[in-house]
């Protein structure tokens, strides 16, 4: 039997194991069917009512008696506190494992019971692989390794079994660091896990792409933009910043973590900061860490010699978050630095006091009424297509949609002058654009001005099509940016949401305008020189004269790009080629991209031009029985089951080739062909790194940091440049007071355009309204 066949023998109890679960859960509930042992419960603090709201909107539960009447930070059952964001074992049915979750709410229902919530970590077992697979003799699964999923409901707090250690480990790590990162811990996880597809996954991240974007453009309106201060969770995409901008203050943590950090580093700034020369007595540290300078320390005490960073979180792996400072100890060299909480150093306020005064000098974090332009893009996963248990009548409930909490959080406190949010157009389609509402709603709530509207890339000049949402916050004392219309003529793809329908940026009908025709993939890449489906250099020469406009454009340095990350000359070499590196495909998938014809075709080349398929009724692919099954080098078939069946044979993407006379749909997080088009045209390989970054409009001196799958991920899930290069100038517009109120849009520029394209001119741009011509997802 083939792996596909059996994915496809199993498929029957999936529903059943899912919805087994989903009830056992359920039944904890319910019936109230907690710990006998439970003798006392003691609810902490209560959270303020307009918090509580915010943190988490008002439940929607089917149980009357578990809607919340009032939230608390911590709990304390039979003598033991437990608080928000504590790891805890939960009891389970008879003869059950207990069950591993996250708490995320305390509260006690309108019935008097006192419950939490809890995002649920899945053991091995608990996910498709079946406890069988746990005793195969070929491989084997770590009893400590658990995923964190999606999946969230509350349980009476008579549940709570104990707390259990678990730290997240980086999916990278090599296998000799690995045992010392996980000595110390009950369990760890690297991955989340959803039923959906039966997906392990990394949480996906960009790398940059809005900053650079929006200097390029701010530039083009007589005023430069810097970017000062960045906060990504994912390594490699801090990593890949921290190269483009090096004078950017770049952080790799949660957003919510970061958050605190700020807040925390609000109040050190106002302690420890003297804006006058007066002192303040209830700072007055000059002489605690030194008049006993000369006194020798008790046995076991160490002397801290310098403060070298500051974070919130639990870089130490206690489980226990806090404001934590990075140590350099007297004596010791930087092998020996440990994160230490702030109560640890109250012996030695001077280091803390200098530590702050120079952090405030080199504006090492931001202060509110500080920022001029907050930037970003809140991931939502929770709206994505892919997962089957989206929370359609309370979006905010899902874990996967809080950083949209979180980012509007930051702007709340920091009081920028402008906001800039990016996201999926879904998130005005899923559950009648509520994320999209809340969104708007939040800022005008915070006396924001603030504009909405969906801007697709190809309309600036790159063979994409890619439409996302845009949402603009602008304080009541500046002027509201606003959205640059069209330079290129490109059909609009995808679904436009009814209810913000005219929020599509576009002319107004009845305006006769030029726009340069559409981009193609021939424009972008055809000056690439060829490489195989193994090609392991991070650099190389380029070997081709550019052979378009937009080539020419994206190769020139930072200086003619006028980009001044680097504040001088741009270090970096000269007419190289970076990142210009395909995934390698394994040999089978390989092979079978060798069997794809380079053709131009009705249904392109694909999985269907293999020998052995045949298009039955309604153009549905099917293998052809009368002809032996082809097989590969390897004895695998040549057409592989997943590709017949992927969206019941109707699909002609897997294995798919781009064609150089075509508008790529988007640009994808993952290289993989097995079910997106993704092949270059005439060369057997997926596209390369650098193509993908092309089709984003990177510029190729923009270098990208990590393993070649992270440089995809960071690709794709960028801000496309020419779009944030045009809302940059845009915002420069508005920074320097440039308005007229009758208008919303404005007219980019001759210089946004380039200059060898056709003109095409136009009477009207409509948009397509409901017409499907292809959806895409967050988790693309």
């Amino acid at each position: 039997m083939e792996a596909e066949e059996l994915a496809e023998e199993g498929k029957g109890t999936e529903e059943e194991s899912i919805a087994k679960r989903r009830r056992t859960a359920a039944t904890r509930v319910v019936n109230g069917d907690g710990d006998e042992s439970v003798d006392r419960i003691v609810l902490g603090e209560p959270v303020p009512g307009d918090e509580a709201r915010r943190r988490w909107p008002e439940s929607s539960d089917e149980e009357e008696e578990m809607k919340a009447r009032c939230h608390y930070k911590t709990v304390n059952v039979n003598d033991e506190i437990y608080r928000l964001d504590d790891d805890v074992y939960v009891k389970a049915g008879p003869d059950e494992e207990n069950y591993i979750g996250r708490i995320s709410e305390f509260f006690e229902g309108i019935n008097r019971a006192s419950y939490f919530s809890c995002q649920w970590f899945f053991r091995t077992e608990d996910t498709v692989i079946s406890e069988k697979l746990l005793k195969m003799h070929d491989h084997t699964h770590d009893h400590k390794r658990v995923f964190l999923s999606n999946e969230k409901n509350a349980n009476l707090i008579e549940c709570i079994v104990s707390k259990v250690k678990i730290i997240h480990v980086d999916p990278n790590m090599t296998p000799e660091a690995k045992p010392h990162a996980i000595s110390d811990c009950d369990l760890y996880y690297d991955m989340s896990y959803s039923d959906a597809y039966s997906t392990f996954e990394n949480l996906p991240a960009g790398c940059g792409a809005m900053s650079t974007g929006l200097s390029l453009g701010f530039a083009l309106s007589g005023k430069n933009l810097e970017t000062s201060w960045a906060v990504d969770i994912n390594k490699y995409a801090c990593a890949s910043l921290k190269h483009n901008h090096p004078y950017s203050q770049v952080r790799n943590e949660k957003a919510e973590d970061f958050l605190a950090l700020i807040q925390q580093w609000d109040t050190l700034c106002k302690k420890y900061v003297q804006k006058n020369d007066t002192t303040d007595p209830d700072t007055d540290v000059s002489s605690n860490d030194d008049e006993d300078a000369n006194e020798p320390l008790p046995e076991g005490t160490f002397e801290v010699e310098e403060l070298l960073d500051v974070c919130y979180g639990d870089p130490n792996s206690t489980v226990k978050t806090s404001l934590r400072f990075k140590v350099r100890w007297k004596g010791y060299d930087a092998s020996y630095d440990s994160w230490e909480p702030i109560d640890g150093l109250s012996g030695c306020p001077n280091r803390v006091k200098e530590f702050v005064e120079k952090g405030h000098r080199e504006n090492i974090l931001p202060l509110p009424g500080a920022v001029d332009v907050i930037c970003g893009g809140p991931p939502c996963q929770g709206i994505s297509g892919f997962n089957r248990f989206r929370k359609c009548n309370d979006p905010l409930k899902d874990e996967k949609n809080k950083q949209l909490i979180v980012f509007m959080d930051i702007v709340d406190y920091l009081r920028p002058k402008y906001v800039l949010m990016e996201n999926v157009v879904d998130i005005l389609k899923f559950a009648d654009g509520f994320l999209g509402s809340y969104a708007l709603s939040r800022l005008v709530a915070m006396n924001y001005q603030a504009r909405l509207g969906m801007m697709t890339a190809g309309r600036y000049g790159l063979p994409q099509f890619r439409m996302r949402a845009f949402l603009w916050g602008a304080l009541p004392s500046m002027v509201l940016p606003k959205f640059p219309l069209p330079t290129h003529d490109v059909v609009v793809r995808g679904i436009v949401p009814k209810k913000f329908s005219q929020s599509v940026v576009t002319y107004d009908e009845a305006t006769t305008h030029c726009l340069r025709k559409a981009l193609l993939l021939f424009d972008a890449i055809s000056d690439l020189p060829k490489v195989g489906n193994d090609q392991p250099k991070d650099v190389m020469g380029y070997r081709r004269a550019p052979k378009t406009e937009f080539q020419r454009r994206i190769r020139l340095n930072r200086k003619d790009m006028q980009d001044y990350s680097f504040r001088g000359n741009d270090p970096s070499e000269e007419d190289k080629l970076f990142d210009y590196q395909p995934l390698k495909l394994n040999k089978d998938d390989y092979e079978r991209v060798q069997h794809i014809p380079s053709k131009k075709a009705s249904q392109g080349a694909n999985f269907r031009d293999l020998k052995g398929v045949k298009s039955g009724p309604n153009n549905i692919a099917e293998l052809d029985t009368n002809i032996p099954r082809v097989k590969l080098t390897s004895g695998k078939p040549l057409v592989p089951n997943y590709a017949i069946s992927f969206v019941n044979g109707k699909s002609s993407k897997p294995f798919g080739r781009l064609w150089w006379d075509e508008t790529v749909p988007t640009v994808v997080t993952r290289a993989e062909p097995h079910n997106q088009i993704i092949l270059h045209p005439s060369q057997d390989r997926v596209l390369t790194v650098r193509e993908n970054a092309r089709l984003q409009g990177f510029p190729d001196y923009y270098r990208l940091i990590g393993p070649v799958k992270q440089k995809y991920i960071q690709v794709g899930n960028a801000v496309a440049v020419p779009v944030a290069r045009a809302l940059g100038f845009s915002l420069g517009l508005a920074y320097q007071g440039v308005s007229d109120v009758d208008q919303a849009v404005l007219k980019l520029p001759e210089s946004f355009i380039y200059s060898d394209q056709e003109k095409v001119v136009k009477s009207s741009v409509g948009f397509p309204g409901d017409e499907v011509v292809e959806s895409e997802h967050l988790g693309e």
